[in-house]
């Protein structure tokens, strides 16, 4: 009868043992970001890429329609307060609200004088309609000093010998430099994604998994506001935060499906259905270095990310030949 005990004993602990197990490997994988985390010794293959998404493109236009653009669902629960923005896809260091707004912010251009109204010997003075026009036209007056009493130690003014109040010029008010307009790019100029995502086979399950980690909005290069020429990230967020954002905003957190408004679907359900298109440009390597960058140039870039996407689609294909 003893046995019988201590082997529902150790029985019992080796279930709590397990269960615990589980539980720290789901966590642990789900604050990468992964809204369906497979644990690690389930991993036979594992593979990180980075894919770009063009919103402009034909099949990417269900999420990015008018009024419900994935960027506004996103950037507008940012402003709420109900998304968490990071700075990269390591996920470790965050953005916050007013950070992310002048990310997505640009300011106006400095006016400047050009070569020719330079060599009329205008100057810089004369900008923003200066004490000069450039043709003499007289400066204007200066304005009148203000004067205030002066006051003693209690706060009392102060008078001379004569008994009468002594006067001082009032100090001036600091001067403060004026800002530089910002203006926030509107939602549909935002229209690049990167998606950053772990390529698993599960052995468990055998079959292959595109485990998404992080979705990163940036500012486009070909913006005209856009002045630096390069893409600008706005933030990053957790996959499985978005897909909370999603499910809590089913009203406007669409796919639109433009053959049946009956049949519109979540961005989340978008997302696990794999209902966009995207090219590869990156795959996790020792330098840490895009495709473009391995084989010298944006053209072979696309054609290595061609290659790529064959390649990997070779491999899980040949799991099933042995």
């Amino acid at each position: 009868m003893k046995s019988i005990h201590t082997l529902a004993a150790i029985a019992a602990g080796l279930s709590l043992t397990l269960t615990a197990a589980a539980q720290e490997q789901a966590t642990t994988a789900s604050s990468t970001g992964s809204h369906r985390p497979i644990p690690p010794s389930d991993q036979m293959f594992r593979k990180s890429i980075w894919r770009q998404v063009d919103l402009r493109e034909k099949q990417n236009k269900p999420m990015f329609s008018e009024g419900k653009e994935i960027s506004r669902i996103i950037l507008e629960a940012v402003k709420r307060g109900e998304l968490q923005a990071y700075k990269n896809d390591s996920l470790t260091s965050t953005f916050n609200p007013q950070e992310v707004a002048g990310n997505m912010s640009y300011a106006d251009e400095k006016v400047e004088l050009s070569a020719d109204e330079k060599a009329a010997g205008f100057s810089e003075k004369d900008l923003g309609g200066g004490s000069d026009d450039g043709w003499g036209a007289p400066a204007p007056k200066k304005a009148a000093v203000k004067k205030v009493a002066k006051l003693d130690a209690a706060g009392k003014p102060m008078k001379d010998k004569k008994g009468r109040t002594i006067m001082v010029a009032a100090a001036a008010a600091p001067v403060v430099a004026p800002k530089s307009l910002a203006n926030e790019y509107r939602y549909k100029d935002l229209y690049e994604m990167e998606i950053k995502e772990d390529m698993i086979f599960d052995k468990k399950r055998s079959r292959m998994y595109h485990d998404i980690k992080s979705i990163q909005l940036l500012v486009p290069s070909t913006l005209a506001a856009n002045i630096s020429g390069i893409e600008k990230p706005i933030g990053t967020f957790k996959y499985s935060d978005l897909v909370k954002v999603f499910r809590n905003n089913p009203q406007n957190a669409i796919w639109f499906n433009a053959e049946n408004d009956a049949q519109h679907k979540n961005l989340a359900d978008a997302f696990e259905l794999w209902l966009f298109n995207s090219y590869i440009t990156k795959v996790s390597n020792a330098g840490d270095s895009r495709l473009d960058d391995i084989y010298g140039g944006a053209q072979q870039g696309i054609l290595a990310a061609q290659q790529t996407a064959a390649d990997l689609i070779e491999y899980e294909y040949n799991l099933w030949s042995f």
